[in-house]
């Protein structure tokens, strides 16, 4: 692992806009986002020969390579891993582009509702062989959708630190904040307390806004080799560290002895150990939004504060732009857009090319991006200038 540090960078970006409902399919955005990400890398669509398409929605590899007229696939894969995916896939491409299986790897994501229900989160999990060991423990008592999933893991995580719903708060309010300065966000309204904690319950206690967007769009990112990076048209974006990690059995959460800590906790160490730095060289951090209390939670796992301490952390301020950990500077799966954390990758490498205008951090130089899987998986990425 040691070996995959600053070996590969991030040339390429691209995204589309970002829907609430399109008439698109979903191949056609992930065209869309990919050719944007080949462009930004100033690179053409034959250079590019890998690609790790996100497994929903039937979109392949051949799929794209045919459209782009790819005529040297020489690699592809994917990470069915739910929202871990995209940033599981960076650990990939990064070994496919250091040992030469590869040059360019294309790392994309698409969501539609064009054809009925495909893309919808329900439809994405039902498609996710990991996700049928809820049919024994967790459906039988009306539990089908994941805010039902992961309140159980709020809830103990309520009883046993005192965590408190205001706290869940404070990271939907800072998403909100940051989304405002997001021409791409589909989310702007400004957004005050007594909004989050009037609106309406969804799985006890996970409110309205502890959610998530039901959103549509693609993004996409280029994987390439840091010696040929020198060449390309932006400054390269190192990975320095990255990894995954995956929660202790059973695979049904409610029936784990701790419910408290996710898969993010075994990966932190590795990248961050990998990567050389420590959580005071963080500038910036992407952390994974699907509910609020999975940032929440994902917090202590990566070491910023400890186990149960999560809840003081978020209300001390320390994700605003102006706290120690600015976080989800683009509004994040909460305010701008539900791409299954695709969209987390490609704003941390807008950030630490201060691209970001208005919602810059000034200064960025290091940052991290995580993932979480249905089930607790976690990914992690350590990014530098």
């Amino acid at each position: 692992m040691a070996s995959l540090k600053d070996s590969s960078t991030i040339t390429g970006v691209g995204e589309t806009l970002y829907y609430k409902s399109t008439e698109k399919s979903a191949l056609e955005l992930v065209l869309e986002a990919s050719l944007s990400a080949v462009n930004d890398a100033g690179l053409t669509p034959k250079d590019i020969d890998g690609i790790i398409p996100y497994s929903s929605q039937g979109v392949t590899a051949e799929a794209i390579a045919t459209n782009f007229g790819i005529d040297d696939l020489r690699y592809s894969a994917t990470t069915p891993l739910g929202g871990a995916s995209p940033v599981a896939a960076l650990q990939t491409a990064a070994m496919a582009v250091t040992t030469g299986v590869a040059n360019n790897v294309l790392v994309c994501l698409g969501r539609s509702n064009a054809m009925g229900n495909e893309g919808r989160i329900t439809s994405r999990l039902a498609e996710m062989p990991q996700m049928h060991v809820v049919a024994e423990f967790e459906m039988p008592v009306g539990a089908n959708a994941p805010a039902q999933f992961y309140a159980p893991m709020a809830r103990r995580h309520m009883e046993l630190y005192g965590t408190k719903s205001e706290h869940f708060a404070e990271i939907a309010m800072v998403c909100r904040a940051n989304a405002q300065l997001n021409d791409r966000a589909i989310m702007r309204k400004p957004m005050l307390i007594d909004d989050h904690q009037n609106s309406r319950m969804i799985a006890d206690p996970l409110r309205l806004f502890d959610c998530s967007l039901e959103s549509f769009g693609a993004a996409a990112v280029i994987v390439s080799s840091a010696e040929s990076a020198r060449d390309m048209k932006h400054i390269p974006i190192y990975i320095g560290g990255v990894a995954e990690g995956h929660p202790d059995s059973p695979s049904a959460i409610t029936q784990r002895p701790l419910m408290t800590t996710l898969g993010i906790s075994k990966a932190a160490p590795i990248a961050f150990k990998n990567a050389g730095v420590e959580l005071s060289d963080i500038d910036v951090a992407q952390i994974y939004d699907c509910f609020t209390y999975i940032v929440l939670c994902q917090l202590e796992d990566l070491g910023f504060c400890k186990k149960g301490e999560g809840g003081d952390f978020v209300a001390s301020g320390a994700l605003k732009r102006s706290g120690c950990l600015p976080i989800n500077t683009h509004g994040g799966l909460l305010s701008e857009a539900h791409m299954a954390g695709m969209n987390h990758i490609n704003e941390l490498v807008r950030q630490l090319r201060g691209h970001c205008g208005e919602r810059q951090i000034k200064g960025a130089e290091v940052g991290l991006v995580t993932g979480f899987g249905d089930l607790g998986d976690g990914s992690i990425a350590i990014l530098h200038r």
